[in-house]
Order: structure tokens, then C-alpha cells, then sequence
């Protein structure tokens, strides 16, 4: 119990500063208006239109950093900020969002194997959350005295764990690749100069390690109950 609180609280810790870092970023790229004059949602309707996508619609969403592509509906969301602004971070935003939009016109394998995950990681998230409140109202020691609850509990946390962590690792590899695709367009295009191109290059890395900090995270969690049952069954 004490050693899932622990992982909990530094996975936090990192998660803030990770998250802190990126408003930094993305507050100072967003100084650094485009040569170009695009605003996010220009950006976005030519990358669509250079990829020869005309079944996604860009739209303008409320919120800070709400950005996302939903590939049930084939809409691209972006931030009011990011949909109207002029800079080098919505650029980035823009362009990655984007790029998850090829990745669906192109059945890119990661991002469909994270779609079909999606209705199994939102049922173990809820059972993560019950799970979570049994552990703090009866305590740690179901994991220890050998009683079937623990035992039960157990084997349910580390397969809803798995799942979770599994969805978080698939996500690496797409939002790394949808980043990929928004930089190598904005660049080949002439989207950008090469200030702009470093200032885009650098938010989309910062946000991709709030992607990585959630998948250590995540897999930590995973690992320390699996050895809490390894130990019970030793």
C-alpha cells in the first residue's frame, strides 16, 4: 500500500513539471508569429488538403491544450488558441493533430490497435478507481494475510493495470509518428522557416513526454502489484 502511494506521488511530481515545462513551451512559441500569417486552422485544412483528406472537418473547441483528432466523427479539434492563433506552437499543434488524421486515412496499425483499446482501458480505468477505494478504506493488509478479497483484488488490479499500461505504451508510437508527419510536412511544405520549424520541433517534443511520463507511470503501477502477488504466492 505504502509503495503504491509512493509511485503514485512521484508519478505525479514528474507529471506536474513535465506539465509545467510544456505551458512554458507552448506559452513562449506561441510569441513567435509565423512568416506566413496561417492561423492553426489554415495550417490544418492544407495539410488535410495536401494529403488529399476531404472527409475531415477542423473545428474549434473550448479549453487549453483540448486539442485532438476523433476518428469516429473525422473532425479535427483544436484549442480556440490554437484554431485562430499565428505562431509556431499552434503551427505544431495544428500539424499533429493533423498527422493523426493521416494516420487514419492511411489504417496506420498503432492507431487502430489503440481505437479498438479504448472501450477496455475506460472500463479498467473505472475499476482502477473502485479498486482504489476498497484499498483505502480496508488497507494494505488485504494484500498480505492471505484472504481470497486480496487475492481477488489483486488479480483485478493487475489486469485492469495491464490494459491500462498497454494503451499508453501503443500510444507512444502514435503520437511520435503523428509528429513526425506534421514536422516532415511543415518543412518539405514551406510552412515554417527554420526558427519556426525548431520552436514547432520543440513543443511537440515536450508534449510527447507528458505521453511518457503517463506510460512509466503506468507501468510502474503495473509492476508493483504484479510483485505484491508474486510475493503472496511464493
Amino acid at each position: 500500500m505504502i509503495g503504491f502511494l509512493i509511485i503514485g506521488f512521484v508519478a505525479m511530481l514528474v507529471s506536474l513539471w513535465v506539465s509545467n515545462r510544456l505551458k512554458k513551451k507552448f506559452a513562449y512559441y506561441s510569441t513567435m508569429r509565423l512568416h506566413n500569417n496561417m492561423s492553426g486552422a489554415e495550417i490544418a485544412t492544407r495539410m488535410l488538403t495536401d494529403f488529399g483528406i476531404h472527409d475531415v472537418k477542423v473545428t474549434a473547441v473550448q479549453g487549453e491544450l483540448t486539442d485532438h483528432y476523433n476518428p469516429l466523427t473525422k473532425t479535427v479539434n483544436l484549442s480556440e488558441a490554437v484554431y485562430n492563433q499565428r505562431n509556431a506552437a499552434a503551427a505544431a499543434v495544428a500539424a499533429h493533430e493533423c498527422g493523426h488524421a493521416v494516420q487514419h486515412a492511411e489504417a496506420y496499425a498503432w492507431l487502430g490497435l489503440r481505437s479498438k483499446l479504448v472501450p477496455i482501458v475506460n472500463i479498467s480505468s473505472t475499476v482502477m478507481n473502485f479498486a482504489n477505494m476498497i484499498m483505502l478504506v480496508a488497507g494494505g493488509f488485504l494484500f498480505y494475510n492471505g484472504n481470497m478479497l486480496g487475492q481477488t483484488l489483486l488479480i483485478v488490479l493487475i489486469a485492469a493495470n495491464l490494459f491500462i499500461t498497454l494503451f499508453a505504451l501503443i500510444t507512444l508510437p502514435v503520437e511520435f509518428d503523428a509528429s513526425r508527419r506534421a514536422l516532415a510536412w511543415m518543412q518539405n511544405k514551406g510552412i515554417v522557416t527554420s526558427g519556426e520549424y525548431d520552436g514547432a520541433q520543440d513543443s511537440l517534443k515536450w508534449a510527447a513526454l507528458t505521453y511518457v511520463v503517463a506510460a512509466l507511470g503506468a507501468l510502474a503501477n503495473l509492476i508493483y502489484f504484479i510483485s505484491i502477488f508474486l510475493r503472496r504466492n511464493d
